[in-house]
């Protein structure tokens, strides 16, 4: 009985899958332990993801309850919900008590960051949400460390979120190396079942469809990124993982006019921790591009760049628009070097390419915007193919450059913007880097 109270409190999850017997399910549910909803309300709204349009709620002829029956096309990938399916969750949830956690971090934050951290740990102390909103590379994940061992310390269940398994996946060993004696749950799609109550969860947005008022604090990282930005779903999902009146902190190198707008307590970084300048992107060139890549040719000027890396020794990263392309390039960049691999959200061994690509095992990779955020490389140097291209938003391209330059050693990185003609998307991201360099200068 305690390992299921210690998985459902705080969640709510499907009456028919869940890791443990039916027959001890049942009986808690007898005990008057478990709730029990219906999936979908009498007023057709998904009690998992909240989702109420008439798009993502249809009805279809259901085998299990020989009638028609509506279910939630939003959330599907999670498990079906429909009229006829039990959501269940633990009736009073466990509570946290006070106690010292471990926290072996030994850095030190600059000044700016130990501000912006200073000014965190008040917007905490009022129970405020908070937006830290600080370039690539300022060393957003540090400063968070001192507020987030404060709220542990005094039994606050955490949730940090981001909306990319990736950023998740880098984000788990650097928390766990800082707080090594808590109970720390890494979730994202296909994540193996974990043990015990965590105290700090990571999660991917879309695995918060799967709690209710279980969170004192939800750390939304890279708060801009697709799909969070586009999908108010994910936006409810936050909400709803959270007790009430509890905080929220943003985190994002280019937060929306409207976040901006929305939360009045920030702080602003437009420095780099070791204080070096944002790489200011370069644009180059490279007409009808497509048309090469059709006829199984590299632009001569990409195949240039390309060369100068693999010459330099120098590890780097070239994001393509879509996959397609990607794999249509593939072949052609392994004649040159048959140590460029090629990363995107459809491969499975994604994760580890980019391990490879960080230990210096692989050349470089050819990928997709999915490797835009929360990836660290050394030395690394980033071009951008088809940087007009209407996929790439402003924000998109500003933290496709912003893996560049991060590391004290080598601050310098090169950013090139290959282009079929010179987009506002693109003007913009140059523009706000060189805005943010002006104002990390006072």
């Amino acid at each position: 009985m305690e390992a299921l109270q210690k998985f459902l409190s705080g969640r709510i999850w499907l009456r028919d899958f869940t890791p443990f017997p039916q027959e001890e399910i049942e009986n808690a549910i007898d005990a008057g332990f478990i709730a029990v909803q219906k999936g979908i309300t009498e007023d057709l709204k998904c009690a998992r993801c909240l989702e109420q349009s008439t798009e993502k709620i249809v009805s279809y002829n259901c085998a299990k309850c020989e009638a028609e029956c509506f279910y939630c096309r939003h959330c599907i990938r999670m498990g079906r919900v429909s009229s006829c399916t039990d959501l269940i969750t633990w009736k009073d949830p466990l509570s946290l008590t006070p106690h010292s956690h471990s926290f072996t971090w030994n850095g030190e934050l600059t000044n700016l960051q130990q501000l912006a951290s200073d000014e965190l740990s008040e917007s905490l102390r009022k129970n405020r949400s908070h937006l830290v909103y600080a370039v690539c590379g300022a060393g957003k994940t540090e400063l968070l460390f001192p507020p987030l061992h404060k709220a542990l310390s005094e039994g606050k269940r955490i949730c940090i979120a981001a909306p990319r398994t990736d950023v998740v996946l880098e984000l788990s060993p650097r928390l766990k190396a800082v707080f090594p004696d808590t109970t720390i749950h890494t979730l994202y799609g296909g994540s193996a079942l974990e043990e015990g109550f965590a105290q700090l969860v990571l999660a991917t947005t879309h695995q918060l469809y799967r709690f209710s008022q279980a969170f004192d604090l939800v750390v939304v990282d890279e708060a801009d990124a697709f799909p969070y930005s586009y999908d108010p779903a994910l936006a409810r999902a936050v909400i709803k993982s959270l007790k009430a009146d509890s905080p929220i902190i943003y985190v994002s190198a280019t937060p929306s006019r409207k976040l901006l707008k929305a939360i009045p307590n920030q702080s602003k970084i437009f420095r780099r921790f070791h204080g070096h300048a944002l790489p200011v992107p370069e644009y180059r060139s490279l007409w009808n591009y497509r048309k090469s890549f059709n006829a199984n040719k590299i632009p001569e000027k990409l195949a240039g760049w390309v060369k100068l890396r693999l010459e330099k020794n120098e590890p780097f990263m070239l994001f393509f628009p879509t996959i397609e392309m990607i794999r249509q390039a593939e072949p052609l960049f392994k004649w040159i070097d048959n140590g460029i691999e090629a990363v995107h959200s459809k491969d499975e061994d994604r994760k580890e390419k980019v391990m490879k690509l960080r230990n210096g095992e692989i050349r470089g990779v050819l990928t997709s915007t999915i490797l835009e955020r929360g990836v660290t490389i050394e030395n690394i140097q980033v071009g951008v193919v088809g940087a007009d291209e209407e996929v790439f938003s402003a924000s998109a391209l500003i933290q496709m450059a912003g893996r560049a330059g991060r590391s004290s050693a080598f601050p310098n990185g090169e950013v090139i913007f290959f282009h079929n003609g010179i987009s506002r998307q693109m003007d913009k991201a140059r523009d706000l880097i060189i805005s943010y360099n002006r104002e990390g200068r006072r």
